[in-house]
């Protein structure tokens, strides 16, 4: 038994008429006779009564009408729904990104993916580049945002896209007198100045510290362990600087942003998805709503943030 002679079975029942159904089927009339008789032969039972032309319904034709009418209409309902996943009007994206890149990157994504596959339901899970990896692994996200020059994938078992490549800066209230140079500031000149460090759960807090270290400074830390969103209010209210990514410090009018010199520090993101499972057409459309967007943020920032020099280039 197959969809094909459930169809014949059903038009059929509904006209009353081989002639008519064939017709309607775009079938030959021996062909449709041939799957109505196939189809009894596999159920085992007689499903139509015939006389001079006209057919009627036996008790078991009349049984199965209902069952087959259900099981067509389930199969027309799963082609719509697979033709609505192809066509980006339903679906599922689960991914992941620091916490960093949802208050600045993953904005204009979010926003841009929604204007453009409102029927697509995301997914996000934030949270520190080694863990997103790990679920990335366990097939738990479909893509994640990493830090990929703080954690590189050192298996074979995930594709890395290399994004943006982006300057860490110290950020400051505007009315903070500091001492720069053509608009950058040292590590020496930043160590003795008051500071607001992140949690250590943060990347960017170890990646800091190796660097005073590096040069024999301590830096004058007076509030330690604050999430990211919190840093920026905190030196908005003139509690203090902090080193931050290009990507949170700009569009932030109420900021003021100078880049770091000697050394300059930098970091690089990247995509990050299973090798061994393609991307559903709603996750690659977010692949690529995520570089177009990279691009745009890269265009509108240069010199602070690039594009890294392996990235590919953005779908329009």
């Amino acid at each position: 038994m197959n969809l094909e002679q459930l169809r014949s079975f059903a038009t059929l029942a509904e006209v009353g008429h081989f002639t008519q159904a064939a017709g309607q089927l775009h079938l030959a009339q021996p062909s449709l006779s041939r799957q109505i008789a196939t189809l009894e032969q596999d159920l085992g039972a007689e499903l139509l009564h015939r006389a001079r032309g006209n057919i009627t319904l036996t008790a078991a034709g009349q049984a199965l009408l209902p069952l087959a009418t259900r099981m067509l209409a389930d199969a027309d309902r799963v082609r719509r729904e697979m033709a609505e996943l192809a066509g980006l009007r339903k679906g599922t994206v689960s991914f992941g990104a620091p916490p960093s890149l949802c208050m600045s990157l993953l904005t204009d994504v979010l926003h841009d993916f929604h204007n453009r596959y409102p029927g697509i339901e995301l997914q996000l899970r934030e949270a520190g580049s080694k863990t997103l990896l790990e679920e990335l692994t366990a097939g738990v996200l479909d893509m994640a945002l990493i830090v990929s020059s703080e954690h590189g994938i050192a298996d074979g078992s995930l594709v890395d896209i290399p994004l943006l490549r982006e300057e860490l800066v110290v950020i400051s209230d505007l009315a903070c007198s500091l001492p720069d140079r053509n608009g950058r500031l040292t590590l020496r000149e930043l160590a003795p100045l008051p500071q607001i460090a992140l949690s250590t759960s943060y990347d960017l807090r170890s990646a800091t510290a190796q660097a005073y270290n590096a040069q024999g400074l301590t830096p004058h830390i007076v509030l330690e362990g604050v999430e990211m969103d919190a840093v920026l209010g905190f030196v908005e209210s003139k509690l203090g600087l902090a080193i931050v990514p290009a990507t949170v410090a700009i569009n932030r009018p109420q900021l003021r942003t100078l880049r770091l010199g000697e050394p300059q520090m930098t970091r690089t993101l990247s995509l990050a998805h299973r090798r061994d499972v393609s991307l559903s057409p709603a996750a690659a459309a977010m692949a690529t709503t995520i570089r177009r967007n990279a691009l745009r943020m890269a265009q509108e920032n240069d010199g602070l943030i690039s594009l890294d020099e392996a990235a590919p280039v953005a779908d329009a």
